[in-house]
């Protein structure tokens, strides 16, 4: 049996691997570009991406199981086509390669963010909330998710495909080395959030979201949707916690909705008019004035999935960022010799010198 995975070097990737290698199955990666340390794991590599023919023939040969995580998280409207071509055009090619093969199931990484995100306290969506496309049309990662979504389900009705959807909401955790999810912790901790917005959050451990992925393939029927999330908090409760995990002071200045969002619009085209970008931008700020609530009742109940602790979840994000972010991580600093210490050489050399 042969386990393709594609994505397997971002933050839930490698979380998927490490547990599928755990499990002892045969990997396969297709990675566009050699990847050492997946291959020191015993990964099977794959050279390519979603737009080479042969490199898709060769990545999906043989195979009988496949996770599909590649994506990218991407904020910034004019990079919407981008978002496009990864993840739709990008879906459709992996699933038409795939048709010759004898597939058990293929689990799919989407968003909870195609169904999850409401303007309203009371807000909560269940795996069978429709689609929000008209609330993230300005959100190209969200809207490209909902396509990619309409794409695997052509797959099931037209060419009888084993899909499963997945739809984690925000992951946090050890391991995200490329901030594409922890980002906005780690600007929390270098006190670049200057206020608390009025909406609210969800969050899930890439750990356990690797593990209902699992699940989802030993378990889920063909076509199911699945949330993932294990805790709903305001955006201030979320930075409460935070500080208590990190000892840095959660934002306390109230700025209302609509005047921090007029305030980062003018302050982003102000650092791209010299071609930079400020560390919030005007997407993040609308999003955080949204709540992204959901329900996960259906993977506890049908997959047998159960979240851990959402503050554990938050200690080892914390705990991660301060080991191994570049600003936080504790540096090897050469130890001085005590006060008055001179090397014996050095007096054997001064000895000598007197002497002649």
């Amino acid at each position: 049996m042969t386990t393709l995975v594609t994505g397997a070097t971002g933050f839930l990737g490698r979380h998927l691997v490490d547990q599928l290698l755990a499990r002892g199955e045969h990997v396969r990666a297709l990675t566009r570009s050699f990847d050492l340390e997946l291959a020191d794991l015993g990964v099977e590599i794959v050279e390519g991406d979603f737009t080479d023919p042969e490199a898709l023939e060769r990545a999906v040969d043989g195979v009988s199981h496949v996770y599909h995580l590649a994506g990218k998280v991407e904020r910034d409207p004019s990079h919407a086509h981008r978002m496009y071509s990864l993840h739709v055009d990008g879906t459709r090619h992996l699933l038409a390669a795939l048709r010759t093969q004898k597939l058990e199931k293929i689990v799919v990484a989407s968003t909870s963010g195609t169904v999850g995100v409401g303007t309203s306290p009371n807000f909560m969506a269940t795996d069978d909330s429709p689609t929000v496309e008209l609330l993230v049309k300005s959100w190209p990662y969200y809207l490209s998710k909902i396509y990619a979504e309409r794409v695997c389900q052509d797959a099931i009705d037209d060419h009888a495909m084993p899909i499963v959807m997945m739809r984690p909401t925000l992951l946090l955790g050890p391991g995200d080395r490329r901030e594409s999810s922890t980002g906005d912790v780690v600007l929390f901790m270098q006190k670049k959030i200057p206020s608390s917005m009025s909406g609210g959050i969800s969050f899930v451990d890439a750990r356990d979201t690797a593990q209902a992925f699992i699940l989802a393939m030993d378990k889920a029927p063909v076509g199911a949707k699945y949330l993932l999330g294990a805790c709903n908090l305001t955006l201030a409760d979320f930075f409460k916690r935070l500080e208590e995990l990190s000892g840095v002071k959660a934002p306390w200045l109230p700025i209302p909705d609509r005047a921090a969002l007029f305030g980062t619009k003018l302050l982003d085209a102000a650092f791209r008019s010299v071609g930079k970008r400020p560390d919030l931008d005007p997407v993040s700020v609308d999003m955080a004035r949204h709540f992204w609530y959901i329900d996960s009742t259906r993977a506890q109940d049908e997959l047998g999935w159960t979240p851990r602790n959402a503050n554990e979840t938050l200690r080892d994000t914390v705990r991660w960022i301060e080991r191994h972010h570049p600003e936080f991580a504790p540096r090897n600093v050469r130890k001085l010799p005590p006060a008055g210490f001179v090397p014996q050489e050095t007096l054997d050399y001064a000895a000598k010198n007197r002497a002649e």
